[in-house]
Formats: C-alpha cells, sequence, structure tokens
C-alpha cells in the first residue's frame, strides 16, 4: 500500500461535504427502539429520579407518547409494566391477567398509534414478590422449568392483546421453544420472538429496577442476585452458545444487553450468525451520559450519538434506548 507522501489519509477529510460522503456508518430514526414503563391510572406522569427525562406513564399518556414517536418516525416501543407491591406473589400471577397494565397500554397505544410496533418484555421480575424472574425453589433459586411453562402463558397473553413483539428477558433454559410452541398452539404463529439472547448479570441496570419496582425482595431463602441465570460477564463463547440455542429454538431476532460493555459480543453475534441484532443501551448507560451532561462534562447531544454510532459500527441493526425520543427529534 502507498505510504505518504504519496497517501494522505486527510484528503477525505477536508471539507463536511466529503466526510459526509465517505461516512461508512450512518444512525436513522428507523434504528431506534423506546422503552416505555407503564402505570395504573390516568394523566398521571412520575419522574423516576435516576433516568432523567424518563417517566412512568399511565396508559393514556403513554398512548401520547406512543402518537408523538410514531410521527417522529420511531418504529416501535418496548414496554414494561409497573405493579403495585399489594398486587404482586411468589409465581407473578399478575402478568397472565388480560387486563393487566401492559395489555392496558398495548390497547391505549394501538388506539392512538396503531403503526407503531409494539414489543413486551417478557419476565416476570416486575409482577413477583420477591424481584426474581420466575417461581422460585425451596433452595431460592429460580425454578426454571416450571418458569419457562408460565413464560408461554405471559406471552400468549400479551399477543392477545396486540403486541407485535415478544421480547422474552429471563434468561432461563428452554425459554424460546416453550414460547414459540405456546405461541404457534395459541394461533400466534406470525409473532416474532425477539430474544434477549445474551443478558449479563451487570451492574449497570441499577436505574431501571428502581424504575420497574423490580429489587429483589425480602425472602429469606432467595438468592441476593441473579446470577444463577444471567451471564457472567467474562465470558464470550457462553454468549455464543447462548445465542446459537436461542436460534435452534426459532429466535427470530437477537438482543444483546448491555450494550456498551459488551460491544465485542454485539459484533461477534452478528458476524458468526447474521440475524437480526439489537443492544440494549441500558439505564445505567445512559444515566452516566445523563449524569456527566448535567454537570457539564460532556456535550450530552454529541456524546449520546456517538454512542449510537458505536452500537451501528459494531453490526447492530437496531439499538433499545431511554434517548430515542431525543434523538429521533436530531435525526
Amino acid at each position: 500500500m502507498s505510504q505518504f507522501p504519496t497517501h494522505r489519509m486527510r484528503r477525505l477529510r477536508s471539507k463536511q461535504w466529503l466526510r459526509d460522503m465517505v461516512q461508512e456508518h450512518r444512525l436513522s430514526v428507523k434504528d431506534l427502539i423506546y422503552p416505555l414503563f407503564l402505570q395504573e391510572g390516568t394523566n398521571t406522569d412520575t419522574p423516576i429520579k435516576s433516568l432523567p427525562g424518563v417517566s412512568r406513564l399511565t396508559p393514556d399518556l403513554a398512548a401520547n407518547t406512543a402518537k408523538q414517536a410514531q410521527d417522529m418516525g420511531i418504529p416501535a416501543l418496548l414496554l414494561f409494566g409497573i405493579i403495585p407491591d399489594e398486587q404482586k406473589d411468589e409465581i407473578g400471577s399478575p402478568a397472565f391477567d388480560p387486563n393487566n397494565i401492559v395489555c392496558q397500554g398495548i390497547k391505549a397505544i394501538k388506539e392512538a398509534a396503531p403503526d407503531i410496533g409494539i414489543i413486551g418484555d417478557l419476565c416476570f421480575c416486575e409482577y413477583t414478590d420477591h424481584g426474581h424472574c420466575g417461581p422460585l425453589t425451596e433452595h431460592g433459586d429460580v425454578d426454571n422449568d416450571a418458569t419457562i411453562e408460565n413464560l408461554g402463558k405471559q406471552a400468549v397473553n400479551l399477543a392477545q392483546a396486540g403486541a407485535d413483539i415478544i421480547a422474552p428477558s429471563d434468561m432461563m433454559d428452554g425459554r424460546v421453544a416453550a414460547i414459540r410452541a405456546a405461541l404457534d398452539a395459541a394461533g400466534f404463529q406470525h409473532v416474532p420472538v425477539m430474544s434477549y439472547a445474551a443478558k449479563f448479570a451487570s451492574s449497570f441496570y441499577g436505574p431501571f429496577r428502581e424504575a420497574a419496582g423490580c429489587a429483589l425482595g425480602a425472602y429469606p431463602h432467595a438468592l441476593k442476585d441473579r446470577k444463577t441465570y444471567q451471564m457472567n460477564p467474562t465470558n464470550t463463547q457462553e454468549a455464543l452458545r447462548e445465542v446459537e440455542a436461542d436460534i435452534a429454538e426459532g429466535a427470530d431476532m437477537l438482543i444483546v444487553k448491555p450494550g456498551l460493555p459488551y460491544l465485542d459480543i454485539v459484533y461477534q453475534v452478528k458476524q458468526n450468525y447474521g440475524l437480526p441484532t439489537f443492544a440494549y443501551h441500558v439505564s445505567g448507560e445512559y444515566a452516566m451520559l445523563k449524569a456527566a451532561a448535567a454537570n457539564g462534562w460532556i456535550d450530552e447531544s454529541l456524546t449520546m450519538m456517538e454512542t449510537m454510532l458505536s452500537f451501528k459500527r459494531a453490526g447492530c441493526d437496531g439499538i433499545i434506548t431511554y434517548a430515542a425520543m431525543d434523538l429521533a427529534q436530531k435525526l
């Protein structure tokens, strides 16, 4: 390859239009998925302290937000339900209620913004009184096989309410196959499964757990962390095996969570398997940028955009981010 002075890399950086012309990766509003937290009631917006700019919304306000997102060109929303503590139980039975808060939100959003996609997050941590992702064994760990049976029921409930995509985030063994079988048996063969295929036991989830009310509860015998089902952050090959298992069980799309600390996983998943691959720019990642910007240490807009482009460069087909609405306005 020719060397300096024959070859000068700066030639293609000299003008903005020229830099734009040779840009390798671009971020589009169509790449963005916006998470929404749904709470009971009407006309109530409850700001989440650890997630600046994000609130818990009642279904009517969520429907208004969905309409705004649709008008901006955001293709899809990811929905989470906030359940009052007094309604929770050991197995997370509110997840089966056809009138639970997520089902209410789906119906309200579908009426207000029929052209936006709705992704139903599928897990029990928001519904159980102990905060784990399924019913517990006598030793305090999550009962894998009982949980995947329940996930199938929850998936059908969300599909019946109108969810367009089901996104299991529990990390149980065999969950994708169980969900696929339950959906197919109920006549929802057309509903895709977007699996959190590589979800790590990360320290970046703190603000989300405040937002969703799923901190681990006071069961004396329950495990004090989620490390028996969420992945060890040190492991790459295990992540690829998890992804491969989900694909074999029928996953249509894949999520890596968290995002920025695991861009190497995103890259390898996309390179090895080629399925539509998404990263979740999780609450802790988002909150750190917001906090640094609030202190004047970084330019929020430029840094957030640079972060999103790193996901695209790694191979993401889309990004789940709390910054979606702000980014959509700029894009």
